[in-house]
């Protein structure tokens, strides 16, 4: 079984901007593509679990999300980075479109896609970690039985304070985030 650490896309490895999925609106936020590096080096797997409404609500398609997701890699590539693997959600269970309104399993405060990519890529949960910017990181993290953080990037400051004490470690930023999961390693061996 393999460790992970399942990333959020908007708000914690790039900048939020509503519905992104062009190339050129892409902008990480500082310091995402070195801890994305410090996590390949250590040996996690690194998974972007991502909720896409936007598919949902017809203002992209989900060709879009995969021509950004591969923009990204490229970027990372360029910074000696990588993603293992991405996974998104295109539902909305009140906002979507035709096929896409449905109340899945699949989107974050569920563990759909955590559980999916452990299932496909030999993934141990309770030695993973779920890193993201809203309450639905959290809530996805803690049922599929990782250890979740939360930055206080995207729209992290303002989950943050919706948080009961416990629920979650909170971060500056993914840098800071990468720091704690390495850290927790070394306390653990």
């Amino acid at each position: 079984m393999r460790r992970a650490v399942f990333l959020d896309r908007d708000g914690t490895i790039n900048v939020e901007k509503d519905y992104l999925f062009r190339s050129e609106d892409f902008e990480f936020i500082p310091g995402a593509p070195a801890a994305i590096a410090r996590l390949n080096r250590a040996g996690f797997l690194v998974v972007v679990v991502t909720n896409q409404s936007g598919v949902a609500r017809g203002f992209f398609d989900s060709e879009d999300v995969r021509r950004l997701h591969e923009h990204l890699q490229s970027e990372l590539a360029a910074q000696g980075a990588a993603v293992d693997a991405f996974y998104l959600c295109p539902h909305h269970p009140e906002q979507g479109l035709g096929p896409y309104k449905i109340d899945c399993d699949c989107r974050k405060g569920h563990p759909g896609m955590l559980l999916q990519a452990a299932a496909e890529h030999g993934i141990d949960l309770e030695q993973s970690f779920m890193v993201g910017d809203k309450m639905a990181d959290v809530q996805a993290g803690r049922r599929a039985g990782c250890r979740p953080l939360l930055v206080l990037t995207g729209y992290g400051t303002e989950d943050a304070k919706k948080l009961q004490p416990g629920e979650a470690v909170v971060v500056a930023d993914l840098a800071a985030a990468v720091d704690y999961i390495l850290q927790a390693e070394v306390d653990k061996a």
